[in-house]
């Protein structure tokens, strides 16, 4: 990172000229924007018959029992662009409905989250399946935008092809940089609900929030995604009288940083 200097909109003209000079391509940008990844807090351990298990690191401030720890399901699954990533199935709820796929946030890998996914499908009594993106954890390959939509594509299909979970059962989660994943899906897939939790808006608005306009070199470009997706949504249920879909999203901003 460059040194500090005169600050426009919170950048020094130093950074502004690394983040958008080094080179100057809207994934590049994005990239360096949005995406954080930790040091692994995780890794996984595969037995003599396949079967998979967790081990944490003390970072990831895991907050349950070994018996908690050992029900967690985890297994790596490949994407249409060659990267294995990481998913996890916590079963907080097993004669529950619904099952939150859950996108996390940007700074975070699945070691750090699943006791947050424990308290909080046990909380809403709903079980919780997650992955991590490329280049997190100990998934392949690297953060990118064309990544995130890979990722949480192959999670979807997992979802429903390992544990045969309808679309109906399914509530879309995304937090902060994976709600970006998470329109895009919902915009392809019937599902039971959206849940955005700090959302962005697009890659540029994250360096100039003032930002009103979604320019064509945008990266993240959530507003167009989010009108395509309603529109998509209103056509289809136009065109089935008396079969309206129920879908529900929900914006849920800041309230648990």
């Amino acid at each position: 990172m460059p040194e500090q200097g005169p600050r426009m909109n919170g950048f020094s003209l130093g950074e502004l000229c690394w983040l958008f000079c080094c080179p100057p391509c809207p994934s590049r940008i994005a990239a360096k924007l949005a995406f954080l990844p930790p040091e692994p807090t995780y890794s996984v351990h595969t037995d003599t018959e396949g079967a998979c298990s967790l081990h944490l690191s003390e970072r990831a401030d895991w907050q349950y029992s070994q018996r908690e720890l050992d029900a967690v399901e985890v297994f790596g699954t490949r994407t249409s662009r060659g990267n294995r990533v990481l998913c996890m199935f916590v079963r907080c709820a097993p004669s529950s409905r619904y099952t939150l796929l859950f996108s996390h946030g940007n700074a975070v890998d699945l070691g750090q989250m699943c006791s947050f996914y424990i308290g909080l499908g046990s909380r809403i009594n709903c079980n919780v399946f997650s992955y991590d993106y490329s280049g997190y954890g100990v998934s392949t390959g690297k953060p990118s935008e064309k990544n995130l939509y890979a990722d949480i594509e192959a999670a979807w299909q997992v979802l429903r092809t390992k544990y045969g979970v309808t679309p109906e059962n399914i509530i879309l989660y995304g937090q902060s940089i994976g709600t970006v994943p998470t329109v895009d899906l919902a915009a392809r897939y019937e599902c039971a609900a959206v849940i955005l939790h700090s959302p962005l808006m697009s890659g540029l608005r994250v360096a100039f929030p003032n930002t009103r306009k979604t320019y064509c070199f945008d990266a993240f470009p959530r507003l167009q995604h989010g009108m395509d997706w309603n529109i998509k949504t209103a056509s289809r249920n136009s065109g089935q009288r008396g079969k309206m879909e129920v879908r529900t999203c929900v914006v849920v901003k800041d309230i648990w940083k």
